[in-house]
């Protein structure tokens, strides 16, 4: 897993597919995983939830050594913010959590105030961001 995402390595994404809402996470957490294709919903193995995943266009390659391309997916772990408010991630997020409003096909997201659990500055408000306090 790679906590640091280079643009050159999602170069080839055409698409991000969510499992569920977005709209209410503050964050989510991304990584990249070696998969067997470019297309289809990856295996999910870690803990927690899968809540979406890229799909790599067709000149996307394939590793030489193991033949398996690199995706980038996303998800959460029991203790994240979403299910427990008040926990370990009340403010702050974690290396790997990216603002879900910020990722796109190619674009590899950024942190926020609101992934990190921080009432919106002044800037933000005007904008009309509100966050859950």
């Amino acid at each position: 897993m790679s906590a640091l995402i280079e643009e050159d390595e999602i170069d080839n994404e055409v698409d991000l597919v969510w499992l569920e809402d977005i709209g209410g996470l503050d964050y989510v957490r991304q990584s990249l995983d070696r998969l067997p294709n470019r297309q289809s919903k990856p295996p999910y193995h870690r803990d927690g939830r899968m809540v979406g995943y890229a799909l790599l266009g067709p000149e996307a390659k394939p590793s030489r050594s193991s033949g398996t391309f690199r995706r980038r997916v996303f998800w959460l772990l029991p203790h994240d913010r979403d299910s427990e408010p008040e926990g370990l991630y009340a403010t702050g997020a974690p290396t790997e959590a990216v603002d879900p409003r910020t990722l796109a096909a190619g674009r590899k997201g950024r942190k926020t105030e609101r992934s990190e659990g921080a009432p919106p500055s002044a800037p933000a408000r005007e904008l009309g961001d509100t966050l859950p306090l």
